[in-house]
């Protein structure tokens, strides 16, 4: 915690001391003319990015697979969205880095590194735990691969209630009007 203290004082007291630097050498319109185009150039690619994320995560999705890399890239590309649009050169630079694919995709697979998921009943229940990627394998069941790595399926059925043939002794008690 205190690292990210230190980093949350000293950030804008760099960013300062750089922009009166490179406004003394280049001028200050020349200055803000800059920090403003790349802040566009850095929108501009943060929307072709995070695109393409929500792309390859849709299609996991359709595949029957938990996109965790790809909501992991999700928010990685909304942190170098607020770098981007910061005033400044080392923001900037930090919100670039964000949009590499292959630099953003190694945080990304550090931080899933570190996150276990739970299925449902949690780690103990019916989905147990799964890693980043795992998930429904398809349509009308739903599997979950186990710390043994074993899935587990969950069978069910059931019955549709129509608005109109409403029992008021078999509907749920939050279904009753």
């Amino acid at each position: 915690m205190g690292f990210w203290l230190l980093v949350f004082f000293l950030t804008p007291i760099v960013e300062m001391y750089l922009l009166i630097k490179v406004g003394g050498y280049i001028g200050a319109w020349p200055t803000i003319g800059l920090v403003m185009l790349t802040a566009v150039i850095g929108v501009a690619l943060l929307r072709v990015q995070g695109l393409s994320t929500l792309t390859r995560g849709m299609g996991r999705l359709e595949g029957g697979e938990l996109p965790a890399r790809e909501m992991a890239e999700g928010i990685l590309l909304a942190v170098a969205g607020a770098l981007l649009i910061t005033p400044g050169f080392c923001t900037d630079a930090a919100g670039f880095a964000l949009l590499v694919p292959a630099f953003r995709g190694a945080i990304a697979r550090r931080m899933l590194a570190r996150v276990v998921m739970v299925g449902p009943g949690g780690p103990g229940g019916p989905g147990g735990a799964y890693g980043a990627g795992s998930g429904p394998s398809r349509a009308g069941a739903r599997s979950y691969r186990g710390p043994d790595g074993r899935g587990v399926v969950i069978e069910g059925e059931f019955e549709s209630w129509e608005e109109g043939s409403r029992d008021r002794e078999r509907d749920p008690p939050d279904r009753l009007s």
